[in-house]
């Protein structure tokens, strides 16, 4: 079947203006650090992350993708009623049912022939989301798709911090303080692609293809779920994860450069789902990539889900970090665990 070429239109992004230091959370934290006779500073020298951002409390995830989406509009000529699929690719809702894509629809004003839907796969849900949306495209099924992303860690944090606080047994709380880790390195953020055909396109950025693997015997490594009373409760063996994913990422890079007829030292450009400084040292180690091709935003943006690669591609862009560079590579992982790698042909000669 003849596959007819896909560009990557246009990026949005809408980031919360208040910041949280990493000391912040552990001036909360205070009383329990103090018991167990620990010092402030370890969670930004652990995770690299300095700060993070939060939408106001009550912000709905369908009210910030949406303005992300507007964003990427506002940077093409096209005429949204051409876009025939739209995705929601957080790991935050508005709520179980419908699907939040239904709410972020409406605020944009889609036409009925475009659908929407939610697409679920924890940090992966946008890269993911792409690359369906670009095999429809490619198929010529629709003409264009809008993949977004309205992610909101505070609740998150707050109820982590919370459950943390209330813990009386020591040993009990060291242990729990070890699987919270990760969950108080979550920020917040929202973001949008913007997919069409070449005859829709004003945008020279082609999505040239992407590969996914799956370890689904590391599911258990991280896991997220509505806590009692109230609010969201995550657990995470983040070293475990971190070897696992590593581990995952290094069998899928192979099969990807070999899919984007690529060698290694082809790649001029690399953007990431933002872990932490320690998941960025191991991932371009184990690949044998060059961290100037990295272009990271983990230190004060923390890690913001699935809004975390969009949005970074989205300030790569804005900041000038890829008008010289034509190969770039989109590497992300979630748990579950899933990795995806894209490749797309930023600036094609």
């Amino acid at each position: 079947m003849d596959r007819r070429p896909v560009h990557l239109e246009a990026l949005g992004l809408h980031l919360p203006d208040e910041q949280v230091t990493s000391l912040a959370l552990e001036e909360r934290l205070e009383p329990l650090l103090a018991r167990l006779g620990l010092s402030p500073g370890r969670l930004e020298l652990m995770s690299g992350i300095r700060e993070r951002r939060f939408f106001p409390p009550g912000t709905r995830p369908s009210a910030v993708a949406a303005r992300a989406a507007e964003d990427a509009l506002a940077r093409s000529p096209l005429d949204r009623g051409r876009i025939g699929m739209l995705i929601h690719g957080s790991v935050c809702r508005d709520f179980l049912e419908p699907a939040t894509a239904s709410v972020v629809h409406r605020a944009l004003g889609l036409p009925p022939t475009c659908q929407a839907f939610d697409l679920s796969n924890a940090c992966l849900g946008v890269l993911d989301g792409m690359a369906l949306a670009a095999d429809a495209i490619a198929a010529g099924t629709i003409e264009a798709a809008l993949v977004v992303t309205g992610e909101d860690g505070r609740p998150l944090v707050e109820r982590t911090l919370q459950d943390l606080l209330a813990l009386e047994d020591d040993r009990v709380a060291r242990r729990a303080l070890k699987t919270a880790y990760a969950s108080l390195t979550i920020g917040s953020g929202a973001a949008a692609v913007l997919l069409v055909g070449e005859g829709l396109a004003s945008s020279p950025h082609r999505w040239r293809t992407s590969v996914a693997r799956a370890d689904t015997d590391a599911v258990e490594l991280c896991s997220g779920d509505h806590a009692a009373g109230g609010g969201l409760q995550m657990e995470t063996d983040s070293e475990a994860l971190l070897q696992a994913g590593n581990a995952l990422a290094s069998r899928t890079f192979e099969p990807f450069l070999e899919a984007a007829g690529w060698a290694r030292e082809d790649l001029q450009a690399v953007v990431t789902h933002q872990v932490g400084s320690a998941h960025r040292r191991l991932l371009y180690e184990t690949l044998e990539l060059d961290l100037a091709l990295d272009f990271p935003t983990v230190t004060t943006l923390g890690n913001m889900g699935s809004a975390s690669l969009p949005a970074t591609l989205a300030l790569a862009d804005r900041e000038g970090f890829l008008d010289s560079r034509s190969r770039v590579a989109l590497l992300g992982i979630g748990s579950g665990l899933h990795c995806r790698m894209a490749a797309l042909d930023w600036n094609p000669a």
